[in-house]
């Protein structure tokens, strides 16, 4: 085993990390620094503080990266529409990127040679860290225990804590009903009865957001601001990016916006299911294709949406540091200088729906397209030729086929 000297661990403080700490003291003998990112999680981080210093930790980092989530790594996805296989708003993947840079960071700051990561051996996250870490520093090793030790099941970890008297709260000690994970745009849930994609998702699957069914009975109608393509304020109210979507996950999990039910391709090669809320990122979404709708060219609107596929599956395989990742953010970011306007939503019954779109940048012309005498001149007889041009090849096609 290579000679390891120092470790930064990205820890949760949850019963894995915590065994995963202990796990690297005891097999490679050095010091571990702790990382724990305040994400927007909605959970009390100083317990993990604790559970470190118990542990001997000393130095032990929790870093708020609540506003630098969002600003730098959430909106420019949403400038993209991004969606992966079309429905998924890449809540967990958007969030590994950055959680990996902050690991570097202080390994470099603390002189750490390797960095740990308590992500599983069958999912994406151990992807998305290990190839945003290479690509940011190459030089650090990277210790993944779950594709390292002996351990294989829920109790075999209780074990392993019960023998290292790592303590583990009395509700942590059963069998954990779902896998959560959480930041500021979404929570997903999965494992157990959800492993089985015939089975109905129980209600108490849902932590953000109420069943539709249950939502009120009248609407709510909100308007979005737009600079940029990056949304401003809410209802005219100007908030920092970090506030402005705590500020719709409220709004939007009200009216039970944003639930996802979705059996996805993982990256490593297996189909998984998970329920996903993402009610924030739902109604921004929809929000932005609304200021596009009237501020981008055709042909740019277009060719953004041919690109954002290629876009999210980059961001749900791990690449956001590729080069490839940077060029497409480059186009996209470009694209968005007039995306600038307001926006109003009707919330409603789990559903967010534009009903109004405004910009001082709009290149919708009411006199082209009215039905009505128009001050704009519009020879209709134009398209006739237009429409001859473009059948050519139809005719030609058709001919050779004997139609």
């Amino acid at each position: 085993m290579t000679k390891i000297e120092k470790i930064v661990l990205s820890y949760s403080g949850g019963l894995d990390t915590s065994i995963i700490l202990k796990w690297l003291q005891e097999v490679y003998g050095c010091e571990v620094v702790t990382f724990t990112a305040d994400l927007g999680q909605g959970e009390e981080l100083e317990p993990a503080r604790a559970k470190a210093e118990m542990s001997g930790v000393k130095d032990i980092r929790i870093v708020d990266l609540r506003e630098e989530f969002v600003s730098d790594f959430v909106f420019p996805m949403l400038r993209a529409n991004a969606l992966y296989e079309g429905q998924y708003l890449l809540g967990s993947s958007i969030a590994r990127p950055l959680i990996a840079k902050r690991l570097v960071g202080i390994a470099r700051e603390v002189g750490a040679d390797a960095i740990a990561h308590g992500a599983t051996g069958k999912g994406n996250d151990q992807i998305r860290f290990e190839l945003a870490i290479n690509a940011l520093d190459p030089s650090l090793k990277v210790i993944a225990p779950w594709r390292q030790w002996n351990i294989r099941s829920r109790r075999q970890l209780l074990e392993y804590a019960e023998k290292h008297h790592i303590p583990v709260p009395s509700d942590k000690r059963g069998e954990a009903p779902f896998s959560i994970d959480a930041n500021l745009l979404h929570t997903s849930t999965e494992g157990k009865i959800l492993e089985n994609p015939a089975e109905v998702a129980p209600d108490n699957v849902y932590q953000r957001t109420v069943d539709p069914l249950d939502a009120p009975d009248a609407p709510e109608i909100i308007t979005i601001g737009f600079e940029a393509g990056d949304p401003v304020s809410v209802n005219g109210k100007s908030m920092t990016p970090a506030a402005l979507l705590s500020e719709l996950n409220g709004l939007g999990g009200r009216h039970g916006v944003g639930r996802l039910d979705l059996v996805e391709n993982r990256f490593i090669g297996m189909k998984s299911r998970g329920i996903y809320e993402t009610p924030g990122g739902t109604i921004l979404l929809a929000a932005h294709r609304g200021i596009e709708s009237i501020t981008l060219d055709r042909a740019a609107a277009h060719l953004k949406d041919e690109i954002m596929p290629r876009y999210a599956e980059l961001i749900y395989n791990g690449f956001w540091f590729a080069p490839e990742r940077e060029m497409l953010q480059a186009l996209i970011d470009h694209s968005q200088a007039f995306v600038s306007g307001e926006v109003t939503l009707r919330l409603y019954k789990g559903s967010a729906s534009v009903i109004s779109r405004t910009s001082p940048w709009s290149l919708y012309s009411a006199d082209l397209v009215t039905f009505e005498e128009s001050a704009v001149a519009y020879d209709h007889r134009d398209a006739e030729g237009f429409i001859r041009l473009n059948g050519l090849r139809l005719k030609s096609w058709a001919a050779r086929n004997g139609r």
